[in-house]
């Protein structure tokens, strides 16, 4: 029987892959191995099972260096992961931090809430975004007044993040929203994620630099970990970033993964609109429905230095390399 090729990959490729990005920054080798990787998606037995290998953290597995292209992704939060690392503290934020360079913190001894965020992908397919320099800078010229969006450079961290990867908000017992705030992350595989889906590879594990190309996405079986010392994984709770002093009581970390944001006035979205809400998301998803996850919190009123909190007595004296290094 004659093999169908017209598998879905191509078009996600076209969606996925800025304007030249296949002509620069895609080597002969990834394009032959994309394409075997279309021919095999399209030539497998429909109801052949997916790898069942399950993977634990740590676990030492090899790079495939190919996106899987051939689903989508779903990404998911851990709040589970969220729940177990969060500590409410007092901290030195120095002149030095990022925190205080681009996060607007005054710099000084402030009490803060600090938080892990896992955000697996659980879905058949890769989070694909590939190199930062191919969406800042699609026709090549040195110039980023082309960039897509997609990106932003922070110069003290010295790489490229996603833009409005996530949300944070820290809602008390009413409903009131005492913070909330958009994160942009660099992409990479940081664990794997036992849900039985992916080969066990991964795949993205390089943020890129302003001249260097980087590789970016979340591969199907792993998750992107932001560890509770980097920089805008906090809260601050006594004012020190200009907003109001928060007070002792019991919260909720809300944590919404390539969040949902509003049309524009004729109703168009720059990049994909979830069909039953109508909303835009900066990539497409097999699912929007599990986008958000809970953790619950409990701030004090004098937690200290070391701290109240599954995270208590942790690391404390958090250094400006701590903020950039995931």
């Amino acid at each position: 029987m004659a093999c169908n090729v017209n598998s879905p990959t191509k078009g996600i490729l076209a969606y996925l892959l800025p304007r030249g990005l296949m002509r620069r920054h895609l080597r002969t080798s990834f394009l032959l191995a994309i394409f075997a990787l279309d021919i095999g998606t399209a030539c497998a037995t429909p109801d052949a099972p997916t790898s069942t290998t399950r993977f634990s953290p740590g676990v030492a597995t090899r790079s495939s260096g190919v996106p899987d292209l051939s689903a989508l992704p779903d990404l998911i939060v851990d709040g589970k992961a969220t729940q177990n690392n969060w500590v409410t503290r007092v901290e030195d934020f120095p002149a030095d931090f990022c925190s205080v360079q681009e996060g607007g913190i005054n710099a000084g001894t402030h009490t803060i809430i600090r938080f892990t965020v896992t955000t697996p992908n659980v879905g058949k397919g890769d989070v694909f975004v590939g190199s930062p320099l191919a969406h800042m800078d699609p026709n090549g010229d040195g110039n980023f007044a082309d960039q897509d969006g997609l990106f932003e450079f922070a110069t003290c961290h010295q790489h490229f993040h996603f833009q409005h990867y996530a949300t944070y908000k820290l809602i008390d017992a009413s409903g009131h929203i005492w913070k909330a705030a958009k994160r942009g992350f660099c992409m990479l595989d940081t664990d794997p994620y036992n849900v039985k889906n992916g080969d066990g590879t991964w795949t993205y594990r390089n943020c890129g630099t302003s001249t260097r190309d980087g590789f970016q996405g979340v591969s199907a079986g792993w998750a992107d970990t932001y560890v509770f010392k980097l920089g805008g994984q906090f809260f601050v709770l006594d004012g020190g970033d200009g907003q109001p002093v928060v007070p002792p009581g019991t919260y909720t970390i809300e944590v919404e993964v390539n969040p949902a944001y509003a049309p524009d006035s004729k109703g168009n979205c720059p990049r994909v609109k979830d069909a039953l809400t109508g909303l835009c998301h900066q990539f497409a998803e097999a699912s929007y429905a599990n986008n958000v996850g809970r953790a619950t919190v409990i701030i004090t009123d004098h937690p200290g230095r070391a701290g109240y909190g599954p995270l208590k007595n942790s690391k404390s004296n958090i250094t400006a390399a701590d903020e950039v290094e995931k």
